[in-house]
This record gives C-alpha cells, sequence and structure tokens, in this order.
C-alpha cells in the first residue's frame, strides 16, 4: 500500500513510543498503545481512523497496556505473543505468524532478551517491508534492559537478546525500525532526541551491535544498567493479567480541609504536584512533593510501593488534575482519593498545620552538606565537589545515615531535590533545604568548578 503512514505516539515522560499504523480503510493498527490513550485517539482523531487491531511487543513493566481498553471499546483485535500467558481474549501469535490486516500484513518474530515472550512485528505491504516495530528488542543506539524478570534470568536474557539483535540486523539495512522504548526510558535507552532508526543505521552506529562477540555483547549491556523503579516488577503481572477496562476518564473528587485530614489519619497519601516555589513556602506536613510534569508517573510509583495507597492529590491554581490522574492510573495507581478544593489557601484558612522548606542560592550552599539526588551516571558527568550521591529512589533507606545533620539536596532541575527534601521531612528530618538548579547553575553562579566521576 503505497504512501502508508505511521504515525508516532510520544509519551516523553516514559520514555516510550505507540504507533498507530493507517490501513488505508479508515482503520488502525495501534502498537504499544498505553492505558492512558488520550494521545492515541487524538492521533486517530485527527487522520480519520479507528483503532481495529491492538498489538503488543511485550508484557509491559513500566506501563499498563491500553490493549484491552481499545478491545472494549473500538472492537479491536487484541494481537500479543502466545507464549506470555495473557488472561483475557487475545490472538496469540507465534515465531512467524502473520496476521492479514486487510491489505497489509503483519508477521510477528520472536525476539527474546527485554522479556521472554518478546515479538518484533514486520510490517508488510505484499512482499515491501514497509517497517519493524521493535518494542524492546533493537533501540536507537541500544537495546532494552533484561533485568526485569529476576535475578537469575538477566544473563539468559541478555545472551536472548544478542541473538535477537542479530536476527533483527538480517533485515535490509533500509527498514525502518520503530522501537518502543526511547530517551528517557528506564527500560534502557540513551539519551538522544532520536526515536526511530533503521537497520542500516544500527549496523554502523549501534555500539552493542559492534561488540565481537555474545560475551562482549552481554557484559556491555550489564554494564549500563541503571537503577529502576520497583513497580517494573509487578506491572508485567498486571499486563498479564489485564488492566481493568475504564468506563470513564479518571475523576478526583473535592475533598475539604477536614476530609483530607481524615483520610490522612486512615494512612492516605498527600502528594503535592505544585512546582517547587509553592510547595516550599507552605505544604501539608509529611505531603510528598511530586510536582506535576511528563516523569510524574515513574517518581509516584517509585517513591509509593503499595499501589493500593489512597491518594490525596494538592495542585496549584490552574494545574491539570486529569493530567495527574491519568498519569497515576496509567501505572496502575487508581485508588484516588481526591483532591484538596481550594488548595493550599483553604488549608490554611481551616486552621490546619503547616511546613515550609527552605530554598537556598548557590552562594548560600556549602557543598559538603549537598546530597545530589540524580541518577549515579547524571552524577558522575559533574557535580559539586564533595557532594554525596544517594539517588532519589533510595533515599528513604538512606534517611538514618543522615540524621542530625544540616541537607541540602540538589539535582538537575530542583523537581526531585524537591521530593527528596520532602522524604526527609517526612522521616523525621527538620534541618533540610533544597538548591534549586543544577550543576552547572551552581558553577556559573560561583565561578567555581565542578568534579566528574564517582
Amino acid at each position: 500500500m503505497a504512501g502508508t503512514q505511521i504515525v508516532p505516539v510520544v509519551d516523553e515522560g516514559l520514555g516510550n513510543s505507540a504507533y498507530l499504523v493507517d490501513l488505508g480503510d479508515g482503520r488502525a493498527l495501534a502498537v504499544d498503545a498505553p492505558r492512558d490513550l488520550r494521545a492515541v485517539r487524538a492521533a486517530a482523531g485527527r487522520h480519520g481512523l479507528t483503532v481495529a487491531f491492538a498489538a503488543d511487543t511485550h508484557l509491559h513493566a513500566d506501563f499498563l497496556s491500553g490493549a484491552r481498553q481499545l478491545a472494549a471499546d473500538d472492537g479491536a483485535q487484541i494481537l500479543a505473543s502466545a507464549a506470555g500467558g495473557r488472561a483475557f481474549a487475545h490472538r496469540g501469535l507465534a515465531d512467524g505468524e502473520e496476521v492479514d490486516l486487510g491489505g497489509l500484513t503483519l508477521r510477528a518474530w520472536a525476539t527474546p532478551g527485554h522479556t521472554g515472550e518478546h515479538l518484533a512485528y514486520l510490517l508488510f505491504d505484499r512482499k515491501q517491508l514497509l517497517g519493524v516495530f521493535t518494542g524492546g528488542s533493537l533501540l536507537v543506539g541500544a537495546a532494552a534492559r533484561t533485568d526485569l524478570a529476576g535475578p537469575e534470568q538477566v544473563e539468559p536474557l541478555a545472551r536472548a537478546q544478542h541473538a535477537s539483535l542479530r536476527r533483527l540486523v538480517t533485515l535490509p539495512g533500509g527498514t525502518p525500525v520503530y522501537p518502543t522504548h526511547g530517551a528517557g526510558s528506564f527500560c534502557s535507552a540513551p539519551p538522544g532526541a532520536e526515536r526511530t532508526t533503521t537497520i542500516g543505521r544500527e549496523k554502523a552506529a549501534n555500539p552493542l551491535l559492534a561488540a565481537p562477540d555474545e560475551d562482549t555483547f552481554v557484559k556491555a549491556l550489564l554494564s549500563g544498567l541503571g537503577t529502576f523503579p520497583p513497580y517494573f516488577l509487578r506491572l508485567a503481572g498486571h499486563n498479564r493479567r489485564g488492566p481493568a477496562i475504564l468506563t470513564s476518564g479518571p475523576a478526583l473528587a473535592a475533598l475539604t480541609a477536614g476530609q483530607v485530614r481524615m483520610l490522612v489519619d486512615g494512612g492516605a497519601q498527600v502528594i503535592d504536584v505544585r512546582p517547587v516555589p509553592g510547595y516550599a513556602a507552605r505544604h501539608i506536613p509529611g505531603s510528598l512533593a511530586i510536582p506535576l510534569r511528563g516523569a510524574f508517573a515513574t517518581w509516584l510509583g517509585w517513591l509509593i510501593p503499595d499501589p493500593a495507597t489512597p491518594l490525596v492529590i494538592v495542585a496549584g491554581l490552574g494545574q491539570d488534575l486529569a493530567e495527574a490522574a491519568w498519569q497515576a492510573i496509567k501505572i496502575g495507581y487508581d485508588n484516588l482519593a481526591g483532591t484538596l478544593a481550594g488548595g493550599m489557601p483553604a488549608w490554611a484558612t481551616a486552621g490546619q498545620p503547616l511546613a515550609s522548606t527552605r530554598l537556598l542560592t548557590p552562594e548560600q550552599v556549602d557543598p559538603a552538606e549537598v546530597v545530589d539526588v540524580r541518577q549515579a551516571s547524571e552524577y558522575a558527568g559533574g557535580h559539586l565537589p564533595g557532594a554525596r550521591n544517594i539517588e532519589l529512589g533510595v533515599l528513604a533507606s538512606h534517611a538514618d545515615s543522615l540524621d542530625g545533620r544540616p541537607v541540602v539536596t540538589m539535582c538537575g532541575h530542583g523537581e526531585r531535590a524537591a521530593t527528596a527534601a520532602s522524604l526527609m521531612e517526612r522521616a523525621g528530618h527538620t534541618e533540610i533545604a533544597v538548591l534549586p538548579g543544577g550543576p552547572p547553575h551552581w558553577s556559573a553562579a560561583t565561578g567555581l568548578p565542578l568534579e566528574a566521576g564517582a
């Protein structure tokens, strides 16, 4: 089908891409669509498409699949690996099996590695190969991590990933490659703006494909793995069982200050989504600061271990409450108790307790008091002299080691630093301050050099 259109739908926050394939008759194939289908539906609407097929390349660990919702709402046929053991209606595909899309053909290739049941999908117009959807196998300049199925599977899956990539690069060099995971994904992708590539470009530039043998490949792949949110370890099972069908979009009930107080006393967690200055000026004691941005879902899932915890959202004037709710439910945090009506002014008017956090300028900071909460790779790229690196994801478990001394949290911009300060405050620390901005900002303001390395 000449001129077949493949439309990427990018989730910048999670670093992932879904894809819509125009089948030429008003129908579409959706690949790796998330539970938050707003962007997919908007793209389909712009192109006058209805999703007829929903294909998942693997059991996703970083978001809930939207395939089941597309089947319920649009009558889409779900396509997925037969080896995935999904507990809901779908067409299970084996290696080499083909699906007639009505003019175009989708061929499944078993490409285990990122997960054991992983598939890539080759899209054909008769004999012409239009592209390959590689999910978490071949990425732009990388391959996805293999450590999400338990420690005993890390190396066997890495070896399987090697074989899968070697299989994929037998495709013609001009074949477009459409990965799911890209820059910003904790499923392991290097930074960079490119989200699609070709087989030829990867053969020429992907460092993993330059490995001379399997052992070298495995060592290189595993040495590049950083930390990941713990919810990654449970979402694959959730996707195997099938996310609950949504009958409407998520809504946040308006709560009075008194109702919020009762919910907190009963075990609810307040999530303050306001920008850093608003949170620092005054906030509910014990609240967790996660400023609303693309990465909101990742940090919510990373820092709230139990998805059944009731969540109360505190937002600022004009912030998009629907966005906060959708980001929560796309990773399975469905217990949304509501939002504080009137925000912090209503809380203060009701006479409820308030807390605040100091924001410091670079000139006010003693680098020896700094806890840099960025990922280890970010810290190694440049940090304040003498600053201690404790990644945000594990900070709560290290809070006792910081007891009794002043701490200044910092990151790359300020959002993670505010989250870190809120975690420390919740653990009972009182000598906490935040340095907004990152190391380059500090260096420019003070004229002092940064340190590099671990």
